[in-house]
């Protein structure tokens, strides 16, 4: 059923999606800028979904159950593997991220070399098909994000970094299948670098904000203008971002966290 070139029955399920990626990703990705380790996101999620082209190459059902263990087996080695190098080479660590991230799509494309659907494979990896879930399918989804964000604010300050790159990697394994690398990288990253210009008691807040008007207005614009949905929503999540950086400096002083961005500097 539409609205004005607007169709609902698609896009709730879009939102409601994009909403459950937020729930987790706007207190990780803070976490992950306070880190200094912004490309984690990327890495992790590219590992995950060479898992994916691995149990493909092999046969597997893409939706079934071997696929998200591949996913997710293999985002749990990079994870594991980022979190030996962060205690061995800690001043390299945002490098290492970043070779483990070339190193995974490089191998993920040879895999995908004489693979005639490749090019559609990889555009789906990284972009996502948010368009096409169901509401039906999200319940595990979001049953899982639930568990992740009551382990986050309950124990994240007895997680250690092993239990930070743990939940971290399996978070992100579903975020990438759902809403592809792009959104994920969008999801955490943005937001949390508009919450920094905020107090900290406002940061959940501002973050959340900025992702849920980016995913709303995103999801609109794509539908009425027939734009590709996931670069989309990331160019309106920017751009929320950039209304919420206008607004800090409008809001009073006692509202607003520059005494951290100066330290920053």
């Amino acid at each position: 059923m539409g609205s004005g070139g607007i169709e609902v029955s698609i896009l709730l399920p879009a939102f409601v999606a994009g909403l459950i990626v937020l729930s987790t990703h706007v207190p990780l990705g803070q976490q992950v800028l306070k880190r200094g380790i912004v490309f984690i996101d990327l890495a992790i999620a590219q590992v995950a979904g060479l898992g994916v082209t691995i149990a493909g190459a092999s046969g597997s059902d893409p939706h079934g159950w071997t696929v998200q263990l591949a996913a997710g087996a293999a985002a749990l080695v990079g994870a594991l593997l980022l979190t030996w190098t962060e205690k061995k080479w800690p001043e390299v660590q945002e490098a290492l991220i970043g070779v483990l991230f070339v190193a995974a799509a490089c191998v993920e494309l040879l895999l995908l070399a004489n693979n005639p659907h490749g090019g559609e494979h990889l555009k789906d990896l990284l972009t996502g098909q948010i368009l096409w879930v169901s509401l039906g399918s999200l319940w595990p989804i979001a049953l899982f994000y639930a568990v992740a964000l009551a382990i986050w604010f309950r124990f994240r300050e007895r997680l250690g970094v092993v239990g930070f790159y743990v939940l971290f990697a399996l978070v992100v394994t579903q975020s990438v299948q759902l809403v592809g690398v792009y959104l994920v990288f969008a999801s955490l990253i943005v937001p949390a670098l508009a919450a920094r210009r905020f107090a900290p008691r406002l940061s959940l807040a501002v973050g959340y904000g900025v992702g849920v008007v980016g995913y709303v207005l995103g999801l609109v614009a794509s539908s009425l203008y027939d734009l590709p949905t996931g670069a989309t929503i990331v160019v309106a999540v920017i751009a929320a971002f950039v209304v919420s950086v206008i607004l800090s400096a409008l809001v009073p002083q006692t509202l607003r966290a520059e005494p951290v961005l100066a330290t920053a500097h």
